[in-house]
């Protein structure tokens, strides 16, 4: 029947018994070890902090003018902390340091340089003990990365952490900032300022070749003349028609109408006449009277007298039934009117057909003007195009080129997005003091002289207690006897 075993306090206790000699010598001698590492060969730590921010940002090269400084304001992200840390690290960095310092980190080799070695393994492996060495950790709950080395030499340690940030800055600058910029776009300026000197050229000379200020606008204008023109010779024409027609009225309406008209009839006597008439028939009556006076009536001479006398009688009657008449005429005022309407219309007709054939001419040079101010036009435009994609161009280079030339003055003078808040000093005290070693090395010690002394006791094949004959063997252990009894019995 078998018993399950169990370690208890007391198997413990017996394994460190048995093994005590190999327990005593691991356990001082990892002590010696220990406090001769740490009196002897000292650890000094050196510690700068870097600062990863959101000061500015490099110029981008975009096709057209930044308009401002971009200035981010949020918060850095953790993948931009882990890439800052790993920068640090970096393989080139920490050879650029080791390349700097020379002697002071290659030499610090204990087994030297072997025999043969080349130069860049010498460099791989000093470059392998510095990153060993070195500590890069990000400050959680920050934007600020700590940066330790440890060395024996507390000035090495300052001068290692010196030489990284410098390093580091420089490669920082180099991996966010391309190189050549500024001449970049100093050539690419001047290349524009020529094109846009060539382009200004070609509309001066087309301008003073056409003839033209502003083909657009000069197009527009004799657009507006000739649309103007070409209403005026509708509304022309539109007289024309009427006037022809108010010509042919007024020369049927003259036939029609008398040139004079009776204004005014009078009938009167001759007094005159009947007055001689009368006088002359008293001087015949006076002639009769005196013949009579001589002759007789019947005589010839006092007849021709009566007849003298009856004649004159009928012509004062019948100029007394017969008064003389007065008829007083003028121009008739609507033949006058007509008439003048006529002449009028007749010569307002000859303006107005001399008017349709000067605004035809007319018309037609604004038509062939703005025909040719459309062809300048398209060919000003195209060449302002030009002018303005040059300028346009020229003024995008000036103002990347200052970009750039900030961005340079702000890397010389270290204005960067990261900086070094905390420089490196020489470490005045050791990286643990003696009894922190002290301490250090007893627990270690106890771990590992206790480790030791278990190993020890499990590899040895003798069988202590009856557990273990029992679980090696697989019979029951009757009786035992202790070995201090087997000892006394012999």
């Amino acid at each position: 029947m078998s018993r399950e075993s169990s370690l208890t306090a007391r198997d413990v206790a017996a394994v460190c018994f048995r093994q005590r000699r190999i327990i005593t010598i691991a356990f001082g001698a990892t002590l010696a070890a220990f406090l001769f590492w740490g009196i002897f060969l000292p650890s000094y730590q050196a510690e700068m902090t870097i600062l990863v921010r959101r000061g500015r940002f490099d110029p981008v090269v975009t096709p057209t003018p930044s308009q401002a400084t971009q200035i981010d304001r949020g918060e850095v992200t953790a993948e931009e902390m882990n890439s800052e840390a790993e920068l640090l690290k970096d393989d080139e960095i920490v050879a650029t340091v080791v390349k700097n310092l020379g002697s002071m980190v290659r030499s610090k080799s204990w087994l030297g340089k072997p025999a043969g070695d080349s130069d860049e393994r010498e460099l791989a492996g000093a470059v392998r003990r510095l990153s060993r060495n070195l500590d890069v950790t990000p400050i959680r709950k920050s934007t600020l990365i700590r940066v330790s080395y440890s060395s024996s030499d507390p000035q090495l340690s300052a001068e290692v952490l010196r030489a990284l940030a410098n390093a580091y800055l420089q490669r920082h600058q180099q991996v966010r900032r391309p190189s050549g910029e500024f001449h970049f776009f100093e050539e690419q300026m001047l290349q524009s300022r020529g094109a846009l000197e060539q382009a200004e050229f070609q509309l001066m000379a087309f301008t003073h070749g056409e003839g033209v200020v502003s083909a657009g606008l000069e197009r527009d204008i004799a657009l507006q003349k000739a649309s103007n023109s070409d209403s005026n010779q509708r509304e022309t024409l539109l007289s024309v028609v009427q006037m022809s027609e108010r010509v042919a009225g007024l020369k049927s309406k003259i036939g029609t109408l008398p040139e004079r008209t009776t204004t005014q009839i009078r009938s009167s006597d001759n007094p005159l006449l009947l007055e001689k008439m009368k006088s002359t028939l008293l001087d015949l009556q006076l002639k009769r009277t005196n013949l009579l006076a001589k002759f007789q009536p019947s005589y010839r001479t006092v007849q021709e007298v009566d007849e003298q006398i009856a004649k004159t009688k009928a012509s004062i009657a019948s100029e007394a039934g017969d008064p003389v008449r007065e008829q007083f005429t003028e121009l008739d005022p609507n033949h006058e009117w007509v008439k003048a309407q006529l002449m009028k219309s007749q010569v307002e007709l000859a303006a107005l057909q001399a008017r349709v054939i000067a605004n035809g001419s007319v018309l037609t040079s604004y038509r062939k003007e703005a025909k040719r101010l459309g062809d300048s036009a398209i060919q000003q435009e195209e060449l302002l195009r030009n002018v303005k994609a040059a300028e346009e161009k020229y003024l995008l280079y000036v103002n990347k080129r200052e970009e750039a030339r900030i961005g340079d003055a702000l890397d010389e003078g270290g204005i960067l997005n990261v900086a070094v808040v905390q420089k490196p000093k020489v470490p005045a005290l050791p990286q643990h003091s003696t009894l922190a070693f002290g301490l250090i090395g007893m627990v270690f010690a106890t771990v590992l002289s206790t480790g030791l002394g278990f190993t020890a006791d499990y590899m040895d094949p003798t069988f202590r207690t009856p557990d273990e004959i029992t679980a090696h063997l697989g019979f029951s252990v009757i009786a035992s006897l202790p070995a201090a009894a087997v000892l006394a019995g012999e």
